[in-house]
């Protein structure tokens, strides 16, 4: 079946195939459940929260993240897959591509820190999420057949920079993200919606 892909606020997405749950980026999370793998960009606070994991994590739950991610797991129990950009990697029946995640012309996610983005192939599909980033070179040509970029500005691309990201792609569809909660406001998303429907 169809990836189903569901936005739980700021950057974090529950996919699911009916049968693997994926975990990307969670925080502020409301309803806790066992997932089969968890995948986290980077260790910023509102993307590795150590209280989120603690609802999600089971016997059997694999954790992805950057290596520098390691120290905010101090206390719980969990199995754990460090991972660069550029890899490529079975998980969870999974297959999982890591792609690069930084700024341009901004100090908070420099590109030396090596932290990432994921591309899932999930339910025949791909989705990518694109971690906190800038409109990078490495976006141009990206193939999948869902993107899930960031819109709030600040510390990532804003709305007008993720929507000429985006057509640069080979991507058929766009769901915005990090908007509403840290940082942008409800009219970010719905103007990127905006901007990139005619794709």
């Amino acid at each position: 079946m169809p990836a189903d892909i569901k936005w739980l606020g700021h950057a974090s997405f529950r996919l699911s195939d009916g049968k693997i749950k994926v975990y990307i980026d969670p925080y502020l999370i409301a309803k806790p459940e066992q997932a089969d793998l968890i995948l986290i960009t980077h260790c910023h606070y509102d993307h590795c929260s150590p209280d989120d994991l603690r609802k999600l994590i089971g016997p059997d739950t694999l954790v992805v993240s950057p290596p520098n991610c390691a120290e905010k797991f101090a206390g719980i129990t969990l199995k754990h897959k460090a991972v660069t950009p550029g890899q490529e990697f079975d998980a969870a029946g999974l297959r999982i591509r890591t792609v690069p995640a930084y700024n341009l012309n901004k100090q908070f996610h420099p590109k030396a820190n090596n932290w990432v983005g994921y591309i899932v192939n999930i339910g025949g599909e791909k989705v990518y999420h694109a971690g906190d980033t800038d409109a990078i070179s490495e976006m141009k040509g990206l193939e999948a057949d869902v993107a899930l970029l960031p819109v709030g500005g600040t510390y990532t691309m804003n709305v007008e920079e993720a929507a000429q990201a985006f057509r640069q792609m080979k991507v058929k569809r766009a769901v915005p993200m990090h908007y509403g909660t840290v940082v942008g406001k409800k009219e970010d998303g719905e103007r990127f919606l905006k901007l990139v429907s005619k794709k």
